[in-house]
């Protein structure tokens, strides 16, 4: 790795300490996002997309162009893809209209569901078990943790996605490996598991998935 185990956790550190106390702020965004996709208001897709757009600008400009920058060059590439990441949430949501949540009492939704508590709830926990207190620690809204809750969210959708929103998640999984496996961070080990598995169920279902989505006249085949 082109940095020490100290100045990986250093950036967190520098991180958490000049956003605080927007950790919290991110952590509602995401229970919004999840509540939003459960009482499917009006707009709640444009919305859920505009935030999860929101998400990805935050780990990318934020964290990996202003903290992460400093340590490691790569960070600008990094930053580069996040961004495009967030920008293609919003075209695809917002603009095309293309992205559809819905939690379905199935496969898709308990396992989307299981992400996401991953992301939010026991990624901290785990940190914190593993001796990373805050502010030593990734928070929500790191690149990490917001991999995995995206796959969580992805897996609610019920129409074929366009593959960039699956390609730019799946390598910064392997890219975010990298350094959880050098440093043993503990709460890292499901982001390639998660994306891994997330990927291919997404793509398994989308093999029965129509041109525009589920239809509720047709009969859903599930796992």
């Amino acid at each position: 790795m082109p940095f020490t185990i100290q100045q990986f956790f250093e950036v967190f550190e520098r991180y958490n300490q000049a956003i605080f106390p927007l950790q919290f702020v991110l952590v509602l965004a995401a229970s919004a996002i999840v509540m939003l996709v459960v009482t499917q208001k009006r707009f709640a897709d444009e919305i859920i997309s505009g935030m999860l757009a929101f998400l990805w600008l935050w780990a990318g400009i934020v964290y990996h162009l202003v903290f992460f920058a400093p340590v490691n060059s790569g960070a600008y590439i990094f930053g580069a893809f996040f961004i495009a990441q967030g920008v293609f949430l919003f075209h695809q949501g917002i603009i095309k209209k293309r992205l559809k949540f819905q939690l379905k009492p199935d496969f898709y939704g308990v396992l989307g569901m299981a992400f996401i508590t991953y992301a939010v709830v026991l990624y901290p926990i785990i940190g914190a078990l593993s001796g990373h207190i805050f502010p030593l620690s990734p928070t929500f809204g790191a690149p990490c943790p917001t991999t995995i809750f995206t796959f969580g969210l992805l897996m609610w959708t019920d129409e074929k996605l366009a593959r960039p929103l699956l390609v730019i998640p799946l390598l910064w999984a392997f890219v975010g490996s990298l350094a959880t496996f050098s440093f043993g961070i503990a709460e890292d080990f499901g982001l390639l598991l998660t994306a891994l598995s997330g990927t291919f169920f997404i793509l398994r279902r989308e093999l029965f998935i129509p041109r525009r989505g589920f239809s509720p006249k047709k009969k859903e085949i599930f796992l």
